[in-house]
């Protein structure tokens, strides 16, 4: 599976960006997808994922409340709606796709995509 994350651009904190990411092919009903980022000069980190039926969802403590990730599979898509952005939000944004319990063990996604850059300005 190819995948792409798109989205990404410059926006002031507190506003609001959505990311999508793209299969290249529809997504298994046994995929959970997974949205990670790294910031400039760290690693990259657990952001969200969601189980495969779209059921189940799990966030990084740092943007719960903030960040909601969705998918359609029919559509072979995946979502990241991130609303109060923050100056530390800012990243590169990936989405992966794993089995369907690496929505609960982001450790477990071994597929990844091109992501896309997140600004967000103070």
């Amino acid at each position: 599976v190819q995948l792409q994350a798109s989205g990404g651009g410059l926006v002031q904190a507190g506003g609001s960006l959505r990311l999508s990411c793209t299969a290249s092919r529809r997504t298994s009903s046994n995929n959970a997808i997974g949205w990670f980022r790294r910031a400039p000069g760290k690693d990259r980190e657990f952001v969200a994922a969601i189980s495969s039926n779209g059921h189940r969802k799990n966030y990084a403590d740092s943007v719960k409340g903030r960040f909601t990730v969705s998918r359609e599979n029919a559509k072979s898509m995946a979502y990241l709606q991130m609303n109060s952005l923050k100056p530390e939000d800012t990243g590169v944004y990936y989405c992966a796709v794993g089995p369907s319990t690496a929505y609960m063990r982001p450790v477990m996604f071994n597929s990844w995509g091109q992501g896309t850059l997140v600004t967000v300005s103070s």
